[in-house]
């Protein structure tokens, strides 16, 4: 584990596992690093590199004033696979994470990326448009930033559940998952993750991802209430070399919930 400073002087957290490839792998909002444990014993077990920074304004990074949009929190990444000095780099991204990706190839290229993986990714868009029917309302962002404001910890509560699909009839999430999301939830700034939502509100992948010339591996849960699963479908018409993988009956939160078997196509990816 360690931290880099950025251009701007910010302080980013990261943690770095294992000898071999690197992986690198951006969280969703509003967690941490840690939402990729399970991955990322997994890879180090398994002879790669794995490399998971918090954020800014998430986690342990720090929560700057500025900077949380998408542009930045691209180059933050860029940041840290140059402080790290990482070639043939597979970039993982989970949600916001996904976004994340899109935008590092779209600003950065991919010099130093040898293959990419978007899960249940926010890309290419979130917002209900002519160009994305099955997108969401934008009224739903304003109830989201109002409850934030309102009650943070009973919305993040809240967002647990939907996140992991606890609200489903006959759903076995464990309570531990739940409260490990308030948790690492609870470690991010107001502020940062509050401008978090507005930044994806405004977001616009679909450029990013035409830029990408390197396997893509889209994968997301059929029943995600938060990410429409026409999201990875949207995103395979705009790569040129990209498979997409549907989990029948996965929630968002598929990280945690299908841990072995998005393990297991990870790895087969990975090695591909």
């Amino acid at each position: 584990m360690g931290t880099i400073t950025t251009g701007d002087g910010t302080e980013i957290f990261y943690k770095d596992w294992g000898e071999g490839p690197p992986v690198t792998l951006s969280h969703g909002w509003p967690l941490s690093a840690d939402a990729w444990d399970g991955q990322m014993l997994f890879l180090a077990e398994h002879g790669y590199r794995a490399v998971a920074h918090d954020r800014r304004g998430h986690g342990r990074s720090a929560q700057p004033s500025s900077g949380n949009d998408m542009d930045t929190y691209a180059d933050d990444l860029a940041a840290l696979i140059e402080a790290l000095d990482l070639h043939d780099v597979t970039v993982v991204g989970h949600s916001t994470g996904g976004g994340e990706v899109a935008r590092y190839v779209g600003r950065h290229g991919t010099d130093r990326v040898a293959k990419a993986v978007l899960i249940s990714a926010v890309a290419p868009s979130l917002v209900r448009s002519e160009a994305n029917p099955d997108g969401l309302p934008a009224e739903l962002f304003d109830g989201f930033l109002a409850a934030m404001a309102a009650d943070r910890s009973q919305f993040y509560l809240d967002l647990a559940r939907q996140f992991y699909g606890a609200d489903r009839p006959g759903a076995t999430v464990s309570q531990g998952l739940l409260d490990q999301l308030w948790e690492w939830a609870m470690q991010s700034g107001l502020k940062s993750s509050y401008e978090c939502v507005e930044a994806l509100a405004e977001a616009d992948f679909s450029a990013d991802l035409e830029r990408f010339d390197v396997p893509t591996l889209l994968v997301h849960g059929e029943d995600d209430q938060v990410v429409p699963a026409t999201n990875a479908a949207r995103s395979a018409r705009l790569l040129p070399d990209a498979e997409d993988v549907y989990y029948p009956a996965a929630p968002h939160g598929l990280t945690a919930t299908h841990q072995d078997r998005l393990n297991a196509d990870l790895l087969a990816f990975l090695q591909g």
